[in-house]
């Protein structure tokens, strides 16, 4: 497997001459399998123009564009890219658009599609040339063809969101992002007139039990690409229910889970090159992260598995 980071922000593109070297476009990951060149794509923030004019130069040529999208969960930057990216206005393209199943009123080919009406856009879904399929996922196990394993995971964000396992000849990438510990959400504190010994003791077990779940799912990763928009100090001073990581977090959790390589992803969009070189120095050096391998991910930046 090959990929390649085409936008790692979170929450706005953020482009300017503070964020050249890390880059500004929000999310979208490059996934192929070198065999077959078979193109897979994680989340369409606004990274995904420029894949989409990667596409045109490099698989059109050889014929009609087959490609499937991966949204981890349809919050605005991570599906804000879809209405620029060219192959799906082309003949013959066939797009397969997968994202978790919400259980709201609108389907998710009303929220990413819904994009593209006169409101807010000047061509409708509807005016595609493109042959686009939706996909519901929930929580599981699918198998995608030319050996493909998937594995979904629900996450911890303000709305449903999945992390992806892929599992190819015995190699593993998985993605756990956008979201944050698991946490008691009743009263511990016993002084409280609301607390109960019980729901805050039942609290503390089931938060306890799915952060190891997500440990037992992202154990073993070739590379981990992990929600890392915050410090702990961020975090805990005020960052706390807003559905990210902190680095420390995301590096004990991969250490503790045996990960190869984690890439620390989706940056504050405040968050300069020279700031986020600092947290380099802080966090990505053997002596703090052990066996596992932790590095920024940057816009560009190419990874063999």
């Amino acid at each position: 497997m090959k990929t390649k980071f085409w936008g790692v922000r979170g929450s706005i593109p953020c482009p300017g001459p503070h964020t050249v070297k890390y880059g500004g476009n929000t999310v979208c990951l490059e996934l192929r399998l070198k065999e077959t060149d078979r193109l897979i794509i994680l989340d369409a923030g606004s990274g995904i123009r420029e894949l989409g004019n990667y596409v045109m130069a490099h698989d059109l040529p050889k014929g009609p564009i087959r490609t499937e999208i991966f949204l981890t969960h349809t919050h605005w930057d991570h599906i804000m890219g879809f209405p620029f990216f060219t192959p799906s206005y082309i003949p013959g393209t066939k797009l397969k658009i997968y994202g978790p199943v919400t259980y709201e009123d609108d389907t998710l080919e009303d929220v990413v599609g819904g994009q593209l009406t006169y409101r807010y856009f000047p061509v409708r879904q509807a005016e595609l040339a493109s042959e686009i399929e939706y996909v519901d996922l929930k929580e599981g196990r699918y198998e995608l063809g030319d050996g493909i394993m998937l594995t979904t995971k629900y996450l911890n964000h303000p709305v449903l969101c999945l992390g992806y396992r892929f599992e190819y000849r015995g190699k593993v990438l998985c993605t756990a992002y956008d979201t944050e510990p698991f946490q008691n959400v009743f009263c511990t504190d016993p002084d409280d007139p609301s607390y109960d010994k019980t729901m805050a003791d039942e609290g503390e077990q089931v938060a306890r039990e799915e952060n190891q779940r997500l440990e037992a799912f992202i154990a073993g990763a070739d590379l981990l690409i992990y929600d890392a928009q915050y410090t702990q100090e961020e975090y805990e001073a005020s960052k706390v229910g807003w559905g990210h990581t902190s680095c420390e977090y995301a590096i004990a959790a991969a250490k503790r889970a045996g990960v190869r390589r984690l890439a620390l992803f989706h940056h504050e969009p405040v968050r300069t090159d020279a700031q986020i070189d600092e947290l380099t120095k802080k966090y990505c050096n053997p002596d703090y992260t052990g066996n596992t391998e932790v590095f920024f991910a940057r816009e560009g930046m190419q990874i063999e598995i």
